[in-house]
């Protein structure tokens, strides 16, 4: 046994080996920018093992040091030093110089520096990096004010300068940046007011400005339709709440001037987690509804002068573990729901004048009173003198109300009894707005520099913002769901395409619900599938409840679908039908996109989905020929329609199977899916694919030629037959019977990637070659690739 592992401990090594020694190699210009970087930045023990022969390409990524390259330029650049924060580079560092031998890496798409002791002021030659869509420079000494020439970067989707120095106004040019998800300028010393531009930036996800010296109102921000998280801690901003869209997460306005009172639409913020509005001069009454919004965790409305009546009758979200209304005007008793002495949960409310006896932590009555008196929250003696008049015009017309009053009693009774006799026909009706809340994704890190990795993993989508349908839009896409807008049904339902008042085309799934459901046993589901959005998922672009008014239970739900124009992937391989066939290197594409696809539904949400009986024509192909999957295993529908979904049904003598290895049932989806890419020909049957599978085990082991006659008539003579070795290799071991043995997501992404380079690298060779020369031979590749990548178990 001894002997196996260290066996195949040697081969693992060799393998390794093998891949370092046959790395991609950077060009020599960019070398030499890298090892100029590493003398600018004073040799830093993080790069100690950098050197002339360092394949740079290949250095496996750390926490401290990652480089990522595609072909031979390097896209990403991360460098971190002592989380403990390096001190000031020399007095000769030049931070003008850094930059200029970063623009000596032209497809620079990502730079982190931090925690390496750079200063000095951004210098307007930042433009030069024209390439870059993520900068995150924090922690260091930078000073100065953001230079205007940024505003040339206009691919930047991401802006960290967390933990610096920088000062003077934010520059109005940041609106600019139309892809911008991320910007997080913590702890630093901007001052002045917040620019109108931020309410421009319409993708903006995250704006974190918390520790500045920033003063006056906050911009309108209900332009920010995507914002999730939003935090100007410890600042002088105010008087006024700010006005913002409800799809916030995370609120933090703790520490500033505010004093004004908390609008009524925060009780529409049904997404929000985290809200802090603590330290400052919020006035008025406390909305008890923020205790049970939907998702809230996190409540602190400590140091402010709202003031209220609360009841032991208040409700309290069951999620909600902080809780503080400490020195505040509030008096009654504390809920039943906030006495609670689990472990789990903190709540303070000290500095109130609750009724709680024998607690010495509270005021008595009369100071909360005097104290909003004084606050101008109660009416002043001047407006008790108004309020008496106002009690004696309200008598002479007393009577008047009494009469209207009695006869309105009269009509509701009335109808009261009518309604009785048609409620056994109750007809459903369409939920409001109100009812309904726009779920986007409700995971967010915890500040922005762990966002913009989520931003760099996800990419532009290009996906419309999640929202809530009215069914009267839905009606007026679909021509009232008119036969000629019906395309088909299955186990999920009813599928409709529609056409928006934006003249935006969707797919409209319409799932009646076998037994009725309140809305708030719906909205895990429904924040689930608003989660599940990436470039090669066919995304729900939204949804709309019809429910029964009498209980507001859910008849059915409607689920928008972005709408993929261009057919299925097997239109575009196998079908008999006159359009052109996707290429060799189309289809490896394609087989990324899918891949892609799968390694999100696996590893991209919590917890992952898997079995989802993928199938070629659950692919569909938009129009720059982007592989989608249109289908996957929505557990809303298997529980809330008893329906049980297709992936689940018809693997059911493999049900322990699937458990121990459910990612590979998925696996198994896919080498079929590429089976049918590189063979040309449809496969409708078990029998079909065993053959078909023999086919392409056999022409592996045999030469080029036999499988030249073994591919898609279509393909030959178009390939790297390097790449096609990779690519039956792949199919074959997603097909094996041992799930166990099939290669991980992982694994097959890396060798997808490698089959991708050694055929464009062959391509590139090949144009060059005289016309003489034979296609389909894998001539020397321009570039050094690694070979084959399978995790040994």
């Amino acid at each position: 046994m001894a002997k196996g592992f260290k066996q195949s401990l040697i081969l693992l090594l060799l393998l390794i080996s093998i891949r370092i020694s046959l790395s991609v190699k950077l060009q020599s210009s960019q070398v030499e920018a890298l090892l100029r970087i590493q003398s600018l930045l004073n040799f830093p023990s993080v790069l100690s093992n950098w050197s002339k022969k360092t394949k740079f390409c290949n250095l496996y990524p750390s926490p401290s040091v990652t480089v990522v390259c595609y072909g031979n330029n390097l896209t990403q650049l991360h460098i971190s030093g002592d989380n403990k924060g390096a001190p000031k580079l020399p007095h000769n560092f030049s931070i003008d110089s850094l930059v200029t031998t970063l623009a000596n890496l032209p497809s620079l798409k990502v730079l982190t520096l931090v925690s390496l002791g750079l200063w000095g002021s951004l210098p307007g030659k930042i433009e030069d990096l024209s390439s870059l869509e993520m900068l995150n420079i924090s922690s260091n000494f930078l000073d100065g004010k953001i230079p205007e020439e940024i505003s040339s970067l206009t691919n930047l989707q991401g802006i960290v300068l967390d933990d610096n120095m920088f000062s003077g106004e934010i520059p109005d040019i940041l609106g600019s940046f139309p892809a911008l998800n991320a910007l997080s300028l913590r702890n630093n010393s901007f001052d002045g007011s917040l620019p109108k531009s931020l309410g421009k930036l319409s993708g903006l996800r995250v704006l974190t400005l918390a520790n500045n010296k920033f003063s006056g109102e906050i911009p309108d921000l209900r332009g920010l339709k995507n914002l999730e998280k939003l935090n100007l801690e410890n600042n002088s901003l105010g008087p006024d709440f700010p006005q913002l869209e409800n799809k916030l997460v995370i609120l933090i306005l703790r520490n500033n001037k505010f004093r004004s009172g908390i609008p009524a639409e925060i009780e529409s913020y049904y997404q929000l987690k985290n809200l802090d509005i603590s330290s400052n001069k919020f006035m008025g009454p406390f909305p008890t509804s923020l205790l049970s919004l939907p998702s809230i965790n996190h409540l602190n409305i400590a140091g402010n002068k709202l003031t209220g009546t609360l009841s032991r009758k208040v409700s309290c979200n069951y999620a909600l573990k902080f809780v503080d209304l400490s020195s505040n005007l509030l008096t009654g008793d504390l809920p039943d729901c906030l006495e609670s002495k689990s472990k789990n949960q903190i709540v303070r409310y000290k500095g109130n004048c609750l009724n709680m006896a024998g607690d010495g932590s509270q005021h008595e009555y009369s100071f909360c009173r005097n104290e909003a008196l004084a606050a101008g929250i109660v009416t002043s003696s001047k407006k008790h003198e108004q309020t008496k008049k106002a009690i004696l015009a309200s008598c002479i017309v007393g009577g008047i109300s009494v009469l209207a009053v009695l006869i309105f009693l009269v009509l509701w009774l009335f109808r009261r009894v009518y309604a009785k006799k048609k409620l056994h026909a109750k007809t459903p009706r369409v939920i409001s707005e109100k009812a309904a809340t726009n779920y986007t994704s409700s995971k967010l890190l915890t500040d922005a520099k762990g966002y913009i990795s989520q931003t760099m993993k996800l990419g532009a989508l290009g996906i419309p913002a999640y929202r809530t349908f009215s069914l009267e839009e839905l009606e007026i896409a679909t021509n009232k769901f008119a036969s000629t807008a019906f395309m088909g049904e299955g186990s999920q339902g009813q599928m409709y395409r529609g056409q928006l008042i934006d003249g935006s085309l969707v797919a409209i799934r319409c799932l009646k619900l076998k037994e009725n459901h309140p809305i708030k046993h719906l909205m895990p589901h429904v924040e689930l599938i608003a989660n599940l959005r990436h470039r090669h998922l066919v995304s729900a672009i939204g949804h709309c409840f019809e429910y029964y008014l009498e209980d507001s239970t859910v008849s059915s739900l409607f689920l928008v679908f972005e709408y993929v124009p261009n057919g299925t992937l097997r239109s575009w391989i196998s079908a008999g039908r006159a359009r052109r066939k996707l290429t060799w290197s189309q289809r490896i594409a394609a087989s990324i996109g899918i891949a892609k696809g799968i390694e999100f539904l696996h590893t991209g949400i919590t917890p992952g989905i898997f079995s989802n009986n993928l199938r070629i024509t659950d692919v569909l192909v938009d129009q720059n020929l982007s592989a989608k999957i249109s289908s996957y295993n929505l557990p809303l529908l298997a529980e809330n329609m008893g329906m049980v979904t297709h992936g689940a049904s018809t693997r059911s003598k493999e049900a322990h199977t699937r458990i121990e290895h459910e990612d590979k049932m998925d696996i198994y989806d896919f080498g079929v899916i590429l089976l049918e890419m590189i063979m040309g020909i449809q496969i409708k049957t078990r029998s079909e694919l065993n053959a078909v599978r023999n086919q392409v085990q056999a022409s592996l082991e045999a030469d080029e030629a036999t499988r030249r006659s073994t591919v898609a008539e279509e393909i030959r003579n178009t390939y790297s037959d390097e790449s096609l070795k990779t690519m039956m290799e792949i199919c074959t071991r997603c097909l094996l019977k041992d799930p166990s043995l099939r290669p991980s997501i992982e694994d097959i992404m890396w060798n997808l990637q490698f089959a991708s380079q050694v055929q464009e690298a062959w391509q590139g060779g090949e144009s060059r070659c005289s016309s003489s020369s034979t296609r389909g031979s894998s001539p020397a590749s321009p570039l050094e690739l690694p070979k084959l990548r399978f995790t040994i178990h």
